[in-house]
């Protein structure tokens, strides 16, 4: 069956084709025709054609389905206090995830899978129609894998993210556990994921140490993805190029000749505000590496420990105000930018042969996301044709 949704003051389709506004492709008094689970025409209301079914959205703007593109879900406990201290003063170092490790293995599945079912929830009623979850919070073959069976309840976009930190257990033996996770861990996780991540960073997991899991990744059939440069400047940016990974998260440190080596490849600067202001660390600068030509991602990093949010809007308001992105830039950069983090061309525009995944404000404009921070103004979220 056919429906037209129409009634919609501003359309943001991230289709340059398509009306005005540059790359978002805005249509003014604009109209969807979804047939099934696909979107079949988009326009002004004017020239739509016929359906079926006829959906009256009532003079909001509508925007294309968020896409989260950097989640941490499957854990157990909280870690506020690990918070309270840091905002009084201690600074963030990456040991806390120690903490989520020990609550994650001793939580049962069904801990586990009702925390993520809360989460996905969450990030469904603000707009997120596709979102990607990683494991590393189980670090042992065992946890790690059950971690990602349970993430794929949820999502098809699942990362194998043993390369967390190194546990308690190997920490006078990085060696044996860089061992452990490209061997017994990687194969018993490697059917559960399409992604293999690691932590390139202080505290973390070094660029030689990164490269051979990463490699071992690769030659196991799972496709490329890096946190680096979140405390510091890394050689980690550089190798994600290098690697042609899909994306590269956190970027907080980038250097000039990081964001050269960036534009000049395929790998998406993923930017992660919920971070920056969970940690007071710098913000990284959106703008140098837009005017380079980078193509830029913005995701929740949602964690127990460093980013617990859910909210993509709240993303997109921060990085307006602290990032130097427009608004146009930041919901180009969490609708399709995030698909192309992803490597996904079906999500993050509306425009025929495209999923149907998009989200009706309560605004007269999308400017209002970061124009009005803080404010439920997510009325309507439809995924796949069908509204959530």
């Amino acid at each position: 069956m056919t429906i037209l949704y129409d009634g919609i003051t501003e359309l943001v389709t991230n289709d340059p084709a398509k009306g005005d506004g540059g790359a978002l492709g805005v249509i003014a008094d604009g109209a969807v025709l979804v047939d099934g689970e696909m979107i079949e025409w988009v326009g002004p209301r004017g020239d739509a054609p016929a359906a079926d079914r006829h959906v009256d959205c009532g003079g909001v703007s509508v925007v294309p389905g968020f896409v989260d593109s950097h989640a941490h879900l499957v854990f157990a406990g909280e870690r506020s206090a690990e918070f309270a201290a840091r905002m009084s003063g201690r600074p963030y170092a990456a040991g806390g995830i120690a903490t989520t490790v020990a609550a994650t293995r001793t939580a049962d599945d069904a801990t586990l899978s009702a925390g993520v079912r809360r989460l996905a929830g969450e990030l469904a009623a603000a707009g997120v129609t596709t979102f990607e979850c990683k494991s590393g919070y189980g670090l042992n073959v065992e946890d790690e894998a059950r971690s990602l069976r349970v993430a794929r309840e949820y999502t098809g976009e699942t990362t194998f993210l043993g390369a967390h930190v190194v546990p308690v257990e190997y920490r006078d033996d990085r060696a044996g556990y860089v061992d452990l996770v490209t061997g017994p861990m990687l194969d018993a996780c490697a059917p559960l994921a399409r992604w293999i991540d690691v932590f390139c960073d202080r505290g973390a997991f070094d660029v030689d140490e990164s490269r051979a899991i990463l490699t071992a990744g690769i030659e196991a059939g799972l496709q490329p993805r890096m946190h680096a440069g979140q405390l510091g400047p890394s050689a980690g940016i550089a190798l994600a190029v290098e690697l042609g990974a899909a994306s590269v998260d956190h970027c907080t440190y980038a250097t000039d000749a990081d964001i050269e080596a960036l534009a000049a490849g395929s790998t998406v600067a993923t930017l992660l505000p919920g971070a920056e202001f969970s940690t007071r660390a710098p913000w990284p600068d959106a703008r140098r590496m837009i005017d380079a030509g980078v193509t830029v991602a913005i995701a929740t990093d949602c964690n127990p420990g460093s980013s617990f949010t859910t909210s993509m809007p709240f993303c997109i308001a921060v990085a307006v105000r602290d990032m130097n992105f427009t608004p146009a830039e930041a919901l180009w950069a969490a609708t399709a930018g995030g698909a192309a983090a992803l490597r996904r061309d079906d999500v993050g525009m509306l425009a025929p042969g495209k999923r149907a995944d998009f989200v009706c404000l309560d605004a007269p404009s999308y400017i209002h996301l970061a124009y009005r921070p803080g404010v439920p103004l997510i009325r309507d979220v439809v995924r796949a044709g069908q509204k959530i």
